[in-house]
């Protein structure tokens, strides 16, 4: 880091529904000089009105809130207020997660199991517009955009999902019914029945009960699956 990057203390906002994990990140993050934590957020709708409130510098997100998507509050960030930074950081797969954060507008990706100074490595890199993945997400991505064929990259028919499409099938494995989901997505229960009958037809389920059969399996070993590391 240079000098210039010392004379001047940039302002971060924590979204994370878990207070004890704000806590810990607000504490690291103010351990350096040239970072200040300027607010908190616990949910969707809490960020929004602080990110306009406060309108920090760089927003720290992670994916799962509990009255909505991380992805889609990264693009609705970067929509409402395009000079702000954001990364993501959050407990899912990177292969799943880290590409759909880069192009809903976020310049970094950082999974929960890494220590603590690789999220401060990332939010400088972000602060100065570049971007940070992991060696083997940066890997896969380089591969992708030569052209090779991104089932032969992946190995998994989910990357075909939508991100909406993703974010239904996430709450489906959680246990919410279809009007649930619905209210969590702030979407018609119409809407979300189109994103199941997409889902179905995507990954090849022939019905309701084996959709939602799939997706709590698919919640369950996401939760415990290995995280793609360097």
């Amino acid at each position: 880091m240079d000098k210039t990057e010392l004379a001047t203390t940039r302002r971060i906002l924590i979204v994370d529904d878990h207070p004890v994990i704000r806590e810990t990140l607000s504490d690291w993050i103010r351990r350096h000089a040239d970072l200040q934590v300027c607010g908190e957020a616990a949910d969707f709708g809490d960020a929004i009105r602080s990110v306009d409130l406060l309108v920090p510098e760089l927003a720290i997100v992670d994916i799962s809130l509990p009255s909505g998507d991380g992805i889609e509050l990264v693009k609705r960030i970067r929509d409402r207020h395009p000079q702000i930074k954001v990364v993501v950081w959050s407990a899912h797969d990177d292969g799943l997660y880290a590409e759909r954060a880069l192009r809903a507008g976020a310049l970094a990706y950082v999974n929960k199991d890494r220590p603590m100074a690789t999220l401060v490595e990332a939010i400088r890199r972000a602060l100065g517009g570049r971007v940070w993945l992991c060696e083997a997400m940066t890997e896969r991505m380089l591969r992708l955009s030569v052209g090779l064929d991104p089932a032969k990259v992946t190995g998994s028919p989910i990357d075909a999902l939508a991100d909406r499409e993703l974010e239904t099938l996430r709450l489906i494995g959680e246990g919410l019914k279809t009007s649930e989901v619905a209210k969590r997505m702030h979407l018609s229960v119409h809407t979300v029945e189109t994103y199941r009958d997409r889902i179905r037809q995507k990954l090849g389920i022939k019905n309701g009960a084996e959709l939602t059969r799939f997706a709590m399996r698919w919640v369950l070993h996401e939760d415990a699956a290995p995280k793609l590391s360097e």
